[in-house]
């Protein structure tokens, strides 16, 4: 682990952290916000970012104004990059597939395989990382945007008893169904359309595990509203599986961070109630 960036932020630490992952096999690096209660010795509760395309780890902590609200309530919050990189990492010319598209999976396919294991790195091999080296507890929140709200609802679902609170924004939420997912998981994990839905977030929620109250928001004005988030089909999901959901369609905002921003604080509320009540 090597610090290479820090700033004073709201009383606490914006640092970023270079790593070797053993999970995807070169450097990553990790934006983590310590509030100053981290600062001061308190193990504090950790929310995990993950981005969507095109994004690196300094989008959320640059654009999202996360901070003032993440010292407010004693949150760490670690924002990892989308996807494996490096000269020796497969790539893809488009910008949904690829490095900075890693859609938050365990690759099967030739040549991403080899790489691209974004859930090991999310859902493990972080945590272990984030648990070792700073005064984190193993209360756990996650949240995201776009492809990283598709990530966020998936590895909750997926993964039963890890997180105790998910929030998303804009998120891809049937990727089996819809442009961007087609693409990535025929890349990534093959032609057979079951696994495809191993990692749709409509399709798991059938079968989930758990009853953690999401929460959605959706802007009015995304570009990307009809053709690749369809959020009206999570909500119905939801509704035949009796799982809390509280979406919120919001007039006028589009896919950016001028949207996330306006409401990131509401966001981190929702992740304090729960990762503080324990």
């Amino acid at each position: 682990m090597q610090r290479i960036e820090h700033h004073a932020s709201f009383g606490g630490r914006q640092e970023v952290w270079q790593h070797t992952s053993g999970s995807l096999g070169c450097d990553m690096r990790i934006g983590v916000y310590l509030p100053p209660q981290a600062l001061a010795g308190e193990r504090c509760p950790v929310l995990y970012w993950l981005s969507g395309l095109t994004c690196t780890e300094q989008n959320f902590i640059t654009k999202a104004g996360a901070q003032q609200f993440a010292a407010q309530h004693g949150l760490i919050v670690v924002a990892p990059d989308t996807s494996p990189r490096g000269e020796g990492v497969a790539n893809d010319e488009a910008y949904d597939l690829g490095q900075g598209a890693g859609f938050y999976l365990n690759a099967t396919q030739a040549p991403w395989a080899a790489h691209f294991r974004m859930e090991d790195y999310v859902v493990q091999e972080l945590p272990a990382l984030i648990e070792q080296h700073f005064p984190a507890s193993d209360r756990r929140g996650i949240s995201g945007h776009s492809m990283g709200g598709h990530g966020a609802l998936t590895l909750a679902l997926r993964h039963p008893g890890r997180y105790v609170s998910v929030s998303a924004f804009s998120p891809i939420v049937a990727p089996s169904q819809v442009p961007w997912g087609q693409k990535a998981f025929t890349a990534y994990l093959g032609d057979d359309q079951t696994a495809w839905l191993q990692h749709d977030a409509v399709a798991l929620m059938a079968t989930a595990q758990e009853r953690l109250p999401l929460l959605v928001d959706q802007g009015d004005a995304d570009d990307f509203l009809t053709g690749q988030l369809k959020p009206e089909l999570l909500q119905q999901a939801c509704e035949a599986a009796g799982h809390p959901l509280t979406l919120r369609l919001q007039p006028g905002y589009d896919h950016s961070y001028y949207f996330i921003a306006s409401f990131i604080g509401e966001h981190l509320a929702h992740h304090a109630r729960a990762l503080r009540a324990g």
